[in-house]
């Protein structure tokens, strides 16, 4: 391994998320980053509120974990808890292969939606849009077998079923049409293959007890497990290993694909992999299911997307330097400072959030903070300030960050 591709898999951690965020945030307070504005005297007002979000979703402080299942829950009916009731597996490692398979699957699809797009399920005539509605339309996806090459075993994903999905199948199964559009659609379904692809190339880590399928990585994660005890942060570096080789039109440092990770002027490469820890905090539950005990969890950072960003600038935390009203990529230097400093405020709030809550730091992990939280306050305090409760800056998406 030569010192570049060594330096190159140091940024494929959530360590390296929040030392980056740490840099960002210092530069920040000396007025130093380029693009943006650091008012940290509105820090306080905005884990009041943050607070008292969280206090009015969850009264009693019963939060669960910032996750991919609470997407499936609507009106107090938990989905999926409704398909396990229905399915028989053979044991509980073929269980969790089958939750990893949908996990893994309804995070990739879970970048933007945009505004206008819109899931009405047939099964229960529920209506629903942004996160919760691509959660909604992957789960009816992979209910009805269409991740899955096997017409016997619809409620798994495989390499051959994911390989095959094009744009237009995903189009048919999202209801995406002219007045009903679904932000970077092509790019989800390429996404897709990708995974398909890069599954039935690497059977060490998606075939172990099975044929290739993103699933194959509850085994992996199990044989890492030491005496059934796993850290949140190994998670997420097994993710980018194995995940790394799906992610289109991304950075890559010798030979090394960097994934959700780009370059900064001030900063260097700024690693923020905001999917893959959103998979990852999705993964612990049905880790915990087969017994497993999952710790380190606030090894993990908070998630560098729009509603926890947004937060920040709309409670005037975080304030850019340019006109808002420009559309912005990704890639621009502005974002991913944004982006990172997202994850530095997140870490400094916490604490804040908890005190107002009287819970400490282990009843109250960063996984329940977003839940309850950063990133639902985020979404409340958009619909405050904008009428489609959009985010406060615009960003061309192509359906695989935000």
């Amino acid at each position: 391994m030569t010192s570049k591709t060594s330096d190159a898999r140091a940024l494929l951690s959530a360590a390296a998320v929040r030392e980056r965020a740490d840099e960002a945030f210092a530069l920040a307070e000396a007025g130093k980053l380029d693009g943006w504005t650091l008012n940290l005297d509105a820090l306080p007002s905005c884990a009041d509120f943050v607070a008292e979000v969280v206090r009015k979703r969850y009264p009693t402080l019963d939060v669960p974990f910032h996750a991919r299942w609470r997407h499936f829950v609507f009106g107090g009916r938990d989905l999926w808890r409704m398909i396990v009731n229905e399915a028989t597996w053979r044991d509980a490692d073929a269980k969790a292969r089958a939750e990893f398979d949908l996990a893994i699957t309804s995070v990739l699809l879970d970048a933007g939606a945009g505004a206008a797009w819109r899931f009405e399920d047939p099964t229960t005539d529920l209506v629903a849009s942004r996160s919760e509605g691509l959660a909604l339309a992957s789960l009816r996806l992979f209910e009805w077998g269409g991740f899955s090459a096997d017409p016997t075993d619809p409620l798994r994903a495989d390499a051959e079923g994911l390989a095959r999905l094009d744009g237009a199948a995903l189009a048919d199964a999202f209801q995406v049409r002219d007045l009903n559009p679904l932000e970077g659609l092509d790019g989800r379904a390429r996404l897709l293959n990708r995974l398909g692809q890069t599954v039935d190339a690497r059977p060490a880590l998606f075939a172990l007890h099975d044929a290739p399928r993103p699933g194959g990585l509850y085994d992996v994660l199990k044989a890492r497990a030491a005496s059934g005890v796993l850290a949140a942060p190994v998670v997420l570096e097994v993710l980018l290993e194995a995940l790394g080789p799906i992610w289109e039109n991304r950075p890559v440092l010798d030979g090394v694909p960097l994934g959700d990770c780009w370059p900064h002027p001030q900063l260097g490469y700024t690693p923020l992999h905001k999917l893959s820890q959103w998979l990852a905090y999705s993964l612990i539950e049905p880790l915990e299911a087969t017994g497993m005990r999952i710790v380190e969890l606030d090894g993990l950072t908070g998630l560098a997307e729009y509603r926890n960003g947004g937060l920040f600038i709309d409670a005037g935390v975080l304030v850019p330097s340019e006109d808002a009203a420009r559309v912005y990529t990704v890639s621009d230097p502005e974002i991913v400072a944004w982006r990172s400093l997202t994850v530095a405020l997140l870490d400094r709030i916490a604490p804040m959030v908890r005190e107002r809550l009287g819970v400490s730091t282990e009843q109250f992990p960063l996984a329940r903070v977003l839940e309850g939280g950063a990133w639902a306050a985020g979404r409340e305090i958009a619909r405050m300030k904008r009428a489609d409760g959009g985010p406060p800056l615009l960003i061309h998406s192509d359906g695989t960050v935000f």
